[in-house]
């Protein structure tokens, strides 16, 4: 882990720009960082500042022309001495897993399992083709003579050009939007009592695995901060194969069957008149399909939940969505769900500022687990299961088999029993997080498959899909998706073979193969034998035709700010159909659910309450509960602290640097990442003479993309501030959305000039105004920051 700066009124020697303003990977302080830094991410950033000062132009531009140089081309220029850090992706690859392996070997091109055999490092090797032919010149195509056409011949043009001609695959129908990151399980206990799973074999066992997390509707392009569902996927490179747990960040789903998804997916999608809009499902083909299919209504809640914006991936839950088998090694069997819980707690966006994150920092999310990574904050999340058996899953008001319905907590506690930890960024985007490929059906012995009919169809589409995105049946043996566990059987060639067998037996039975592979018996994978005596049939259990209480317990459940927030989100879909019938039809199914939402919705479209939509069941089973606390997201706060959370320093000439200095260690020894945000980047002179390095701009840098803003003192400052719109709307944009705010001395009438009432017995904990010392308002600050946000400022319409 980083070490933090001490804490004190001044900075250190020499010193001007924050230590943790060279984590960020969007804009940096335009000076070069103390070289007393101890902090990896300053190291870094000098070492790169001097390895590029070396090389101030191209030596070798002046010898591209001409026929002579044409003929004897000079050897590329290379820095003389690159520091080894200067030279990584990222500065977390000197983290290890089995799977990961060791940081590239200098110059060393490496091509199972470990990825090692694929790393690539280009320092101090000439260019080459991919033949391996080494390249003279990488400036011009060969012509006939100086100014005469390109000749076809140029076979390494035409490889270069070829190769770029085909470097993108076809996006992911769903989930194209991703964001990855290597880490490891932990197992707390062994579960051998009911699983025969080796991942959970042993207390403390270490297994390696990739996550990727996904927006659901949007292009490869798209935006992070979209309203959406969340795509949760966790590879465990277990040795025993691969198990996929390929999930979202909401337990539930839209539909029952695997027959209705491509239906839901092409309603969501852009309207194919016109291909609008992108990422959102505020438009009427959406809505029409999901108002036609009432058994949506409980997804619909946690999609118009703040679960649909959440602030950053590292702070939202993750399910299984399905319930699966564990089976141990008597061959008995129990049912599971599996619960993913952060560490950090669960917190969201609100969507005025989703919106304009959106064009602020379309990246926001993916940013903000690259950064944490490289910064040494490693996300965690606990792995928790629910198991129940059979006999009782028959005695519940719903059908466990129900991908549109939870169990509850109250009913199945979540028993802890790992933890995943992510803190190894991958070296290569394409490589590693848009060629990984998630399946269902990739499952260990010990856990299996339940009648699920959604699950049933995902097992299958999963293969499908990735089979048409990566080019044919090999995708198994790209690196990030190859298994650390051998892989022995007869499936032979396909496009893009790298395994080369030996022998000629690639059947089974054989004797010219010495019997090998040989099928393992018990051994190996055996599915559970559930017996089935039932007609084949297209149709749903009775159970899966009550379509509302968990609805309602969802709803019920909330803090009153997230059941407006529930009704805002309603309205502004809604608001965007054009279709009135569509807006009643929904408004309808509501009432089923809950007549306070549907009357706040219907209020909002200016529409009358249409009937109750008539239930697909007319008595519905009594529901074992009414309210579910833990399914706010309230319950769920983390550890309380303010690691990686961002709070800007607004600073302008005339700034009092000693508070601002104070405020910036103070944060940073709690682990928060201080910028100093001001008019624009760059030194700016404070009141004592001195200067601080503005490493973000109220132009780069708008409010949305921080949690907290604190305004030292400074007469000057203050007044250039308040005549600054931008300043203005950036104390605004905090206030609205219910951020923590500090304002030290004359700094309140920035605040009071941006619209905010500031009185002297305020009632909102989040808006902090002292006239004492820096040092004792910044504890108040950082309690404050630590509660992520105070609803309790919200008002509808907004007051700023």
């Amino acid at each position: 882990m980083p070490t933090s700066p001490p804490t004190g009124k001044a900075p250190r020697p020499g010193q001007k720009s924050a230590d943790s303003a060279f984590k960020n990977t969007d804009s940096g302080p335009a000076l070069p960082p103390d070289p007393a830094s101890r902090e990896p991410a300053a190291q870094k950033a000098g070492n790169t500042a001097r390895m590029a000062q070396e090389m101030p132009y191209n030596p070798t531009k002046a010898k591209e022309h001409g026929r002579e140089n044409a003929t004897s081309p000079l050897p590329g220029a290379v820095t003389p001495s690159a520091p080894r850090d200067a030279l990584a992706s990222t500065p977390s690859e000197a983290n290890h897993t089995a799977k990961y392996g060791d940081a590239a070997e200098s110059g060393v091109n490496a091509a199972g399992g470990s990825l090692n055999r694929v790393r690539a490092d280009s320092s101090g090797q000439t260019l080459t083709t991919n033949q391996g032919v080494t390249v003279s010149d990488n400036q011009n195509s060969l012509k006939a003579g100086l100014r005469g056409p390109a000749l076809l011949k140029d076979f390494i043009l035409r490889e270069k050009i070829t190769h770029f001609d085909h470097e993108r695959i076809p996006e992911r129908v769903v989930h194209a939007r991703g964001s990855g990151a290597h880490g490891y399980f932990e197992c707390y206990e062994p579960l051998t009592k009911y699983t025969r799973a080796s991942i959970f074999a042993e207390k403390g066992k270490i297994t390696p695995l990739f996550t990727r997390f996904s927006t659901v509707a949007g292009e490869r392009g798209s935006k992070d901060t979209a309203r959406d569902v969340r795509g949760f996927a966790v590879k465990f490179y277990t040795d025993e194969g691969n198990w996929d747990l390929v999930g979202n960040n909401m337990p539930v789903f839209f539909i029952q069957d695997a027959m209705k998804f491509p239906d839901l997916v092409h309603a969501v999608k852009p309207e194919p008149h016109h291909a609008m809009p992108q990422a959102a499902s505020a438009h009427d083909t959406y809505w029409d399909f999901v108002s036609l299919m009432p058994e949506s209504t409980h997804m619909l809640m946690w999609q118009m939940s703040d679960r649909a914006i959440p602030r950053s991936f590292r702070m939202m839950q993750g399910f299984g969505v399905h319930t699966f088998r564990l089976v141990n090694e008597a061959g008995q069997s129990v049912f599971v769900k599996f619960h993913w819980d952060p560490k950090l707690g669960t917190h969201s966006l609100v969507w005025d500022e989703a919106v304009k994150i959106g064009g602020a920092d379309p990246d926001f999310n993916r940013r903000d687990l690259w950064e944490a990574i490289d910064a040494g904050d490693y996300p965690e999340w606990e792995l928790g299961v629910q198991i129940f058996t059979e006999e009782e899953a028959e005695k519940y008001s719903f059908d466990v088999l129900d991908a549109t319905k939870i169990v509850p907590e109250e009913l199945v506690p979540v028993q802890p029993v790992g933890r995943m930890v992510l803190n190894r960024n991958p070296d290569n985007f394409f490589a590693e997080t848009e060629q990984v490929a998630f399946c269902a059906a990739h499952v260990v012995p010990g856990i299996d498959f339940t009648n699920d009919p959604l699950l049933a169809g995902r097992i299958h589409s999963y293969v499908d899909t990735q089979i048409s995105r990566l080019g044919g049946p090999n995708f198994h043996e790209l690196p990030i998706n190859a298994p650390l566990a051998p892989v022995h059987n007869n499936q032979r060639d396909g496009m893009h073979r790298q395994a080369i067998h030996r022998g000629r037996a690639s059947y089974e039975p054989n004797s010219l193969g010495g019997g090998c592979p040989f099928q393992a018996g018990t051994a190996g994978f055996v599915s559970f034998p559930e017996p089935v005596q039932q007609d084949e049939v297209r149709g749903k259990p009775e159970k899966f035709a009550e379509h509302y209480n968990q609805a309602r317990l969802f709803y019920e459940s909330q803090a009153p700010f997230e059941q407006q927030h529930i009704a805002d989100a309603f309205r502004f879909e809604l608001s965007k159909v054009t279709v009135a019938a569509v807006r009643e039809r929904v408004v309808s199914m509501l009432r089923n659910a809950s007549e306070d939402l549907a009357s706040k919705v219907a209020e909002g479209l200016g529409m009358p309450l249409p009937e109750a939509m008539p239930k697909a069941l007319e008595r519905s089973p009594e529901p074992e509960i009414e309210q579910s606390p833990r399914l706010s997201l309230t319950a769920r706060p983390g550890d309380g602290g303010i690691r990686t959370r961002k709070v800007a320093i607004m600073i302008a000439a005339g700034t009092d640097g000693a508070s601002a200095w104070t405020i910036a260690n103070a944060l940073q020894a709690e682990g928060a990442v201080v910028r100093f945000v001001g008019p624009r980047i760059g030194p700016i002179a404070t009141s004592d003479g001195d200067q601080i390095d503005a490493d973000a701009s109220l132009e780069n840098q708008p409010a949305v993309l921080f949690d907290g803003v604190v305004v030292p003192d400074g007469a000057d400052a203050i007044g250039i501030l308040v005549a600054d719109g931008r300043a203005r709307e950036f104390i605004q944009d905090q206030y609205r959305h219910c951020k923590t705010i500090l304002a030290l001395g004359n700094a309140a009438t920035l605040l009071t000039q941006s619209g905010i009432e500031v009185t002297p017995n305020s009632q909102d904990k989040g808006l902090l105004i002292s006239a004492g010392g820096a040092k004792e308002a910044t504890q108040k600050f950082i309690q404050a920051l630590a509660k992520h946000r105070h609803f309790e400022r919200e008002t509808l319409p907004p007051k700023v």
